[in-house]
């Protein structure tokens, strides 16, 4: 049936879309963490530089704090887009399993059409 074809055909989108979307939000992560670490490397010359390593002090480097200021943000937004990956994870697999179904449909109306 063309129906049961458009239909698998559908499902394949569905579940590439969805590879992609979670690929995407990984590659994320991995830049963030990448901007992360760097900022971190960064504070931690400045406070050798300036001899002060505690955040509270008077003196403390602006730009050592307005660094961990973004590497805090880094880390909550890396947080949040793992919440969004499992989600993603769970969308991929209900796209799978979709699929798997309308594959077996087509199968079975295949053998079908074959012995008639």
């Amino acid at each position: 049936m063309k129906t049961r074809d458009s239909l698998v055909r559908l499902k394949e989108f569905q579940v590439n879309e969805k590879r992609r979307q979670l690929q995407q939000l990984q590659l994320m992560m991995a830049e963030f963490e990448r901007m992360a670490k760097e900022l971190e490397h960064q504070i931690s010359l400045e406070e050798k530089k300036s001899g002060i390593t505690d955040p509270n002090h008077f003196a403390y480097p602006t730009f050592a704090k307005a660094a961990r200021q973004r590497a805090d943000n880094l880390q909550v937004s890396i947080r949040e887009l793992r919440v969004q990956q499992e989600s993603a994870e769970l969308a991929l697999e209900e796209a799978q399993a979709e699929l798997a179904k309308a594959t077996a449909l087509e199968e079975r109306d295949g053998h079908q059409r074959a012995r008639a």
